[in-house]
């Protein structure tokens, strides 16, 4: 499990040939991602499982089975969780 500031990732299936990748974040409670809007070049599938998480690019609060689908230039974040969230992520290329 890949860690990162109380961040961390738990990769549950990850297609070598295109990069598709199937996984579980946690953010323990106060864990912030960096400053700044995040963007990238796949699609994203987040569903968060447990606890909460913000927003704060839109200044919103999301809870458990708050579910979002970003495309590829999506801008979203930097995210914060007070309470520590569980969410399950698919992010795909094609």
């Amino acid at each position: 499990m890949a860690s990162n500031s109380g961040i961390s990732d738990q990769i549950l299936a990850r297609d070598e040939a295109t990069g598709d990748t199937t996984l579980l974040q946690r953010y323990e409670p106060g864990a912030s991602t960096p400053e700044g809007t995040i963007t990238h070049d796949y699609w994203e599938e987040a569903f968060i499982v447990t606890g909460t998480l913000t927003d704060l690019g839109l200044g919103v609060t999301f809870d458990a089975g708050s579910y979002a689908c970003r495309p590829p230039g999506m801008q979203h974040g930097p995210f914060t969780s007070a309470t520590g969230c569980l969410t399950f992520i698919v992010n795909r290329y094609s």
